[in-house]
């Protein structure tokens, strides 16, 4: 009997049905949410008070989806970040000795050190009015999100399989179809989970964003972040679980939604040759392909996409430039080098310059130290979330159906703030005389960890079906089919992961050295205790100092290890 489908069964499936009613319905009822809540973005400044945050949980709703708009909102500017910095990165060899050192700091630097040089900005561009602190919200969430989301990019780009790449050759792609049709695609199932990972990041920094202070003034922008804040500040139990049930509740809807979906979709761009295990399509999926208008829709705007993506778009004389840039790479790798030298020397210069007028020598000594007391947790909470993460990662990578299962967990507890933490954790370290530099450390990597576990999953899950074959053939297990199956094959986002984790423990410093409960504060010896105490007192020739020492330790760090690993594991990419 022939599958084929009469013409009048093809018209029938583009009737509409009831799954469209719905869909329908649902699409209206969110858009009548987001213009509800967007109007309070376009109200004067003065409108904003301390006081306006209310602990009753009837405004939680309202609050979580002021929120989650301004997350969403940082997460296409994340996006567009990623695919312009990191293709550029990947792209320019002369350029990635710039651009991977900018970014090595950028996700490191606190978000506090953004918040107090941008918000002036923004205000700047909208006076009086909401909008400019809407906005420097958005770009503090924004901070916390792109750069994983640009180092995994940048990983699918430098390794890329070289037979994918010769194929691409072969069909004489332009490289704006080789970005579209081969490079975003193989990039895809790793550049999802990190999507869910800064969206998990936006939560474990909203309540910095969401309580912004310029000078002598202080504003607390409407949402689930800044309900937090006076929830503990006022100590009240109650508040705070409210806040996180609601936090549970959107973490379950966008993953339902949106992110289950897409890890779905995402499979499809694996590189193999064989079947592999996969899971049933999620509900919300499995709904949207059985709508008939919006089905039709959608093939419609992905007809549009593929041409947009598929033009032969060509510059003039592009061959000839190359062919002069190969001629030059010397001399212009030399004049390159003397340009950023001299860049750095007048930052150099200007920093010093600023730093020197109330600080001294021994302050430096200082914050080196510190710096190093800081350096120590973070190779110490990196390792040993490797030791725990890598493990459960690989295996819930492997295994699809399990992998989805634990997906909302995972997200929840990578959002879960960690000044949420803080009352238990003061709390028993006053009541038991505990040592702050030893017990405060694990809030470093609450937030952080996930790095390696989202990074993990998403290589297992890339991993070729066909290698899995050829593994279980020749019987490969235990410790041997560790060394010489799995772990090279996700070695590359392992690198990724531990990087980014890395970079984020040096940013959740600033949070996780200084903890509060009320009038009770500990704070633990290293350079985010510092930022955060110099921030404060509206200290900025510390700021900067503690910023700057920092980044060269995060430069510096990157350099000696992760940088080399990076380029191993583009040479021993599995895939190659």
């Amino acid at each position: 009997m022939s599958s084929t489908l009469t013409p009048a069964a093809m018209a029938h499936r583009r009737l509409p049905n009831v799954w469209d009613l719905a869909a329908f319905v649902a699409v209206l009822g969110m858009l009548a949410a987001v213009a509800a809540a967007a109007r309070g973005t376009v109200m004067p400044i003065a409108a904003l008070k301390v006081g306006s945050i209310h602990l009753d949980p009837s405004y939680l709703p309202g609050y979580a989806l002021r929120t989650t708009m301004r997350m969403f909102a940082a997460l296409v500017a994340s996006l567009l970040f990623t695919f312009t910095y990191a293709t550029w990165a990947a792209k320019s060899r002369r350029a990635a000795r710039v651009l991977i050192p900018i970014l090595d700091i950028l996700q490191s630097v606190p978000i506090l050190g953004f918040l107090s040089f941008t918000v002036a900005f923004f205000l700047h561009l909208f006076p009086g009015n909401v909008l400019g602190l809407e906005l420097a919200a958005v770009f503090a969430i924004f901070t916390s999100q792109a750069w994983n989301m640009a180092f995994s990019f940048y990983q699918a780009l430098t390794t890329l399989p070289a037979d994918l790449e010769e194929v691409s050759r072969a069909f004489r792609l332009t490289g704006w179809q080789r970005f579209w049709r081969l490079e975003v695609p193989f990039a895809m199932p790793g550049l999802v989970w990190n999507t869910m990972l800064s969206m998990s990041g936006g939560w474990f920094f909203v309540v910095a964003s969401e309580a912004i202070t310029l000078g002598n003034n202080t504003w607390q922008l409407p949402g689930v972040g800044a309900y937090v804040a006076k929830a503990l500040e006022r100590r009240d139990i109650g508040a705070v679980f409210w806040a996180i049930g609601a936090m549970l509740l959107v973490i379950l809807a966008y993953d339902q939604l949106l992110f289950r979906p897409l890890v779905a979709w995402s499979a499809k761009f694996r590189v193999e040759t064989t079947a592999s295990a996969t899971a049933e399509d999620p509900w919300m999926l499995a709904m949207l392909r059985r709508t008939a208008l919006l089905r039709r829709g959608g093939e419609e705007l992905g007809h549009l996409v593929g041409f947009v993506t598929g033009l032969p778009l060509r510059l003039p004389g592009l061959r000839r430039a190359r062919a002069w840039s190969a001629a030059s790479t010397l001399a212009g790798d030399i004049v390159f080098g003397l340009v950023v030298a001299a860049v750095v020397a007048f930052a150099l210069w200007h920093t010093v310059s600023f730093v020197g007028q109330t600080l001294h020598w021994s302050d430096l000594g200082q914050v080196v130290v510190l710096g190093g007391i800081t350096l120590l947790r973070v190779i110490v909470l990196i390792s040993l979330a490797s030791l725990v993460w890598v493990p459960v990662g690989v295996w819930l990578g492997l295994r699809p159906a399990w992998a989805r299962r634990v997906q909302p967990v995972a997200q929840f507890l990578a959002a879960f703030p960690a000044n949420l933490l803080f009352p238990p954790f003061v709390v028993v370290i006053v009541t038991f005389h505990l040592n702050p530099d030893i017990f405060l450390t694990p809030l470093m990597i609450l937030g952080t960890q996930w790095y390696i576990l989202f990074n993990v999953i998403a290589g297992a899950a890339a991993y070729p079906g066909d290698l899995q074959e050829v593994a279980r053939n020749f019987r490969v297990g235990g410790f041997l089919w560790w060394r010489r199956v799995i772990l090279p094959g996700i070695f590359p986002y392992f690198v990724t992961g531990a990087l980014t984790a890395s970079g984020g423990s040096w940013n959740a410093a600033i949070v996780s050295e200084v903890a509060s409960w009320g009038n009770t504060k500990l704070a633990a010896h290293g350079l985010g205790a510092y930022i955060a105490e110099a921030t404060n007192a509206g200290d900025f020739h510390k700021i900067v100092l503690g910023v700057v020492v920092m980044s060269a330790f995060v430069v510096t760090f990157n350099r000696l290890l992760w940088r080399p690993l990076y380029d191993y594991a583009s040479r021993r990419t599995v895939l190659g």
